[in-house]
């Protein structure tokens, strides 16, 4: 049975990162989380940049709430200004209750910014020291969630990187792993084939019904821009042309579900296989879907174009060898000039898989600035063109 080197959890999970999350819960402390931030290793700053108000926000809470559960965080230091309606300890009670140390400080109760920061750096000093405290150990693949995500698509995308990182999905699958892909209006046009791999009719519907409710979304305004000029400039035509080459990254195992992201579900995985989620398109807002979703790490094929979180570790992969930089993880060229074959750049994908899982840092991991983006739907539009969850 393949392992791979991971950090325990209380709750039996495994994290292949070891990092302190620092949350501004309303964007007024977001000076105050990045001053205590730079005085601690490995920490990460998680910003709300809507209102400080919790109504209308709840999406994007919950997004927060399971980011901080993600086995990828060692412990969770909440600061809040203290006149938004949003409580610090919405976020700190569910990490306290997965058996991780969690802190909150409140500026106008801590006598201000200043002091704020002085405490908050023993605060996350303390959660530093407990994540320091924490040895890898042995971890089953079965452990592994991994986010499959595209972005700057072009031709090579849907001829080599998605097909290689599908073939990588079914294979980490038949290891144990759990893997899942969003991006629900880039499969605008496979609903057919999606609903022939679901293990039910149930989940074959939810896969009709969400990937709907997505281009409605979408398309409110006549001309909404869903395939960036890059894909036009790589070859793409059309979203339809452009979701039959995204599909090939979901591989071709039964899908178990779909996985809802909204102000009223966080669905989770109930058994090890394939599954789609809500997850958005945007990538930055996917990688933090992804990370609320339990994924330790993302796997994103791409033309050339370079992606990072700094709490999910994403392992690019590229086909297009008149553009691709040493931002890839993985060169999957030789697909397109038949040098080499899919089930190869598969087999290369899966060990890259194991390794940065075992510790091993991706080519832009510690490079540039790896923003934790927030994304949520509104609740007022989704409600006006007849999105309602159920």
């Amino acid at each position: 049975m393949k392992t791979f080197k991971a950090y325990p959890r209380p709750n039996g999970s495994f994290g292949i990162r070891n990092n302190v999350m620092i949350v501004a819960i309303d964007e007024c402390c977001e000076g105050i989380a990045r001053n205590i931030s730079k005085e601690i290793e490995g920490s990460i700053v998680v910003t709300n940049h809507y209102t400080c108000m919790y109504g209308g926000n709840e999406e994007m809470i919950d997004t927060i709430i399971h980011t901080a559960i993600n086995p990828n965080i060692a412990g969770v230091l909440v600061i809040a200004m203290g006149c938004g309606s949003i409580d610090p300890a919405m976020i700190s009670e569910p990490v306290i209750k997965e058996g991780l140390p969690a802190h909150t400080l409140t500026v106008i109760k801590n006598k201000g910014t200043i002091e704020t920061i002085k405490d908050g750096i023993e605060l996350a000093k303390q959660l530093k020291s407990y994540a320091d405290s924490i040895v890898r150990v042995d971890a089953p693949i079965s452990a592994l969630r991994i986010g499959i995500k595209c972005g700057g698509s072009d031709t090579s995308s849907g001829l080599a990187s998605n097909p290689s990182v599908g073939a990588a999905s079914d294979k980490l699958i038949d290891l144990g792993a759990t893997t899942m892909a969003g991006e629900l209006l880039e499969l605008l046009g496979c609903e057919d084939i999606l609903r022939s791999r679901a293990v039910s009719k149930e989940v074959g519907d939810k896969i009709e019904r969400y990937i709907a409710e997505d281009l409605k979304r979408w398309h409110v305004i006549e001309g909404t821009e869903t395939m960036s000029i890059g894909n036009s400039i790589g070859g793409l035509t059309t979203i339809d042309e452009k979701s039959q080459g995204a599909m090939h990254k979901t591989g071709t195992r039964p899908i178990q579900d779909l996985l809802r992201i909204n102000h009223i579900y966080r669905d989770k995985p109930t058994t090890n296989g394939f599954y789609l989620t809500e997850a958005t398109m945007l990538c930055g807002g996917a990688a933090m879907h992804f990370a609320s979703l339990g994924c330790q790490l993302i796997i994103w094929t791409a033309g050339a174009a370079g992606f990072n979180n700094s709490i999910v570790p994403v392992i690019r992969v590229s086909g297009n060898s008149s553009i691709i930089t040493d931002d890839m993880d993985i060169n999957a060229c030789g697909i397109m000039d038949a040098t080499d074959t899919i089930g190869n750049v598969s087999d290369k994908i899966v060990e890259k898989v194991i390794a940065v899982s075992s510790g091993e840092a991706t080519n832009l991991e510690h490079v540039g600035y790896a923003y934790a983006s927030l994304y949520q739907k509104d609740q007022r539009l989704e409600h006006v063109i007849g999105i309602c969850p159920q």
